[in-house]
C-alpha cells in the first residue's frame, strides 16, 4: 500500500488519468491536472465512498477545509494569480475532489469557468516538475 493511502481507497480513473501526483497531505492527496493552460491543484480527500462534502465525518470536513485553504494560498503566492477558483462539482467524476485553480485575466477562459474550454494541453515533463517543485515549497 502507498504512503498515505486509506484502506478501501482507489483513485476513480478519470482523476489518474488527468491528472498527476504531487505530495499526500492530512487528508487529502494533492494532484496536479495535467493541463498547462492553468496551474491547477487537485484535492482528494481518502475517504472511500464520499461523494460530497457532507459524507465525511465532520472531522474530515474540518480538515478538507484547511487543506483547501492552505493549498490555495499557496497557488496564489507561487503564481501571484488575480483569482483563486476553488469547487468541487462531482457531475461527471462522482469520487469527492476539489479544484482549486488560479486564474488570470489575460486566461484562455477568463471570466468563464475552465471546464470545458477549449482543449487539454498537457505539461511538458520539465515544466511540470517545475511547476511541482514550486508547490511543494510554498506549502
Amino acid at each position: 500500500m502507498l504512503p498515505g493511502l486509506k484502506a478501501g481507497f482507489s483513485l476513480d480513473a478519470r482523476l489518474e488519468a488527468d491528472s498527476e501526483p504531487l505530495m499526500w497531505l492530512g487528508l487529502c492527496e494533492l494532484r496536479v491536472m495535467n493541463d498547462r493552460r492553468w496551474p491547477w491543484l487537485v484535492l482528494v480527500p481518502q475517504r472511500p465512498e464520499a461523494e460530497e462534502i457532507h459524507d465525511m465525518a465532520p472531522l474530515d470536513q474540518a480538515m478538507l477545509t484547511f487543506e483547501t485553504n492552505m493549498v490555495a494560498q499557496a497557488l496564489k503566492r507561487v503564481t501571484d494569480c488575480t483569482k483563486i477558483n476553488t469547487g468541487a462539482l462531482g457531475n461527471i467524476v462522482r469520487q469527492l475532489h476539489v479544484h482549486i485553480v488560479a486564474r488570470r485575466e489575460d486566461d484562455p477562459a477568463w471570466p468563464g469557468p475552465v471546464w470545458g474550454h477549449g482543449v487539454r494541453e498537457p505539461y511538458r515533463p520539465e515544466e511540470l516538475r517545475r511547476f511541482a517543485e514550486k508547490v511543494k515549497a510554498a506549502l
